[in-house]
């Protein structure tokens, strides 16, 4: 290609960012206009408006990704589109997410992922201080593990559930790639592996291969196992490459998660109820008395209304010795007409009934 069609190509270029610039702004004009308007319509304190709707989020997203023609794909476009909407927002109310932290984690990057990277992200040091930081008030919304396709679910954050009055407001899916890391990149030297104990778990195969007389120390995160290993020459940590960034460590081997689509489910809880997106998932907890036949009849009035159900667990029940409650992911909304009835007939047959959310399925 001579120089002077190169350069054409480059002032095309030029010239299409000045317009997406423009655009972004105006934009962003308009959000400022409709926070503008939410403030005048409501009684409330501007800190306790809502300007944040998962479920108009969702629909733009979905939309975007209907019309798109490439040469980009869906999800690259949806993730333009969220990172927009997220500075475009903290024009109207920057957001406060708590996490289960520290930096560097996994569910940091889902929160970003489904935020964007222009709100603040707020690390704790346990599932139960994400759900408190939420309920206080001290931080918009907060995103906790909920099941990882290798693994199954995360227990406590099921079990958090059952006392907690926060609502379900959204889930996000990461793809999980775990990297052995160190300072040096010399194997040698290591003679301890830290992290997370899912993690150890879903590498369990690749690590009795390659390092099976090396000690596997579980610590509380694979960033946490990070920053060890940022400190100790002898130590390697198995990490996301967030953590690698941040304790600017080294990769000796990259992908060693056992099934090449590790995924990690997410899920945002927050203290409203959502409005429907089109495309939509209910999350219940049920318990039933332990008899025969019981989750049979529970689960029936599903099938007699055509809603499909996609998950379901059960854990202890906290008060009553060999009882269980059930968590069960539903398709669509509760405000729909038919899992409006099938929840109603549902809640007289339980003998705990909670509907935790109806929300927007993930998108990106």
């Amino acid at each position: 290609m001579s120089d002077q069609a190169l350069q054409k190509l480059r002032d095309a270029i030029d010239k299409i960012d000045d317009q997406l610039l423009e655009l972004f702004n105006r934009r962003a004009e308009c959000a400022v206009s409709v926070a503008e308007v939410k403030r005048n319509d409501s009684d409330s304190p501007a800190d306790a408006i809502n300007f944040f709707r998962p479920d108009r989020e969702a629909q733009v997203i979905q939309r975007i990704k209907s019309i798109n023609q490439g040469p980009l794909s869906d999800d690259e476009v949806g993730r333009l589109v969220r990172e927009v909407m997220s500075a475009c927002l903290a024009l109207e109310q920057p957001l406060k997410i708590a996490y289960l932290g520290p930096e560097g984690t996994f569910t940091q990057s889902a929160a970003l992922k489904h935020f964007g990277n222009s709100v603040s992200t707020i690390p704790m040091s346990s599932i139960s201080d994400v759900f408190s930081s939420v309920e206080s008030g001290h931080v918009d919304y907060g995103l906790v593990p909920v099941e990882n396709s290798t693994e199954g679910v995360i227990s406590h954050t099921l079990d958090m559930f059952i006392d907690s009055d926060l609502k379900v407001s959204g889930e996000v899916e990461i793809r999980i790639h775990h990297h052995l890391v160190n300072q040096s990149q010399d194997v040698t030297k290591i003679k301890h592996i830290y992290s997370h104990q899912q993690s150890f778990a879903q590498c369990r195969h690749w690590l009795d291969q390659n390092f099976p007389s090396i000690e596997r120390i579980p610590v509380s995160s694979n960033a946490e196992a990070a920053r060890i290993a940022s400190q100790d020459k002898h130590a390697a940590a198995i990490c996301g490459l967030p953590a690698v960034e941040v304790f600017d460590l080294l990769i000796c081997f990259e992908n060693i998660e056992d099934l090449t689509d590790n995924t990690t489910r997410f899920v945002i809880i927050g203290n409203q109820d959502v409005d429907p997106s089109g495309d939509d998932k209910t999350s219940l907890l049920i318990s039933t008395k332990n008899t025969p036949g019981a989750l049979l009849a529970l689960l029936q009035p599903l099938a007699d209304h055509n809603i499909s159900m996609n998950k379901i667990e059960s854990r202890p029940a906290p008060d009553r010795k060999w009882e269980y409650v059930f968590f069960i992911d539903i398709d669509g909304h509760q405000q729909a007409d038919n899992v409006k009835k099938a929840l109603l007939e549902l809640k007289q047959q339980s003998s705990l009934f909670k509907i935790l959310g109806s929300y927007p399925k993930a998108s990106l």
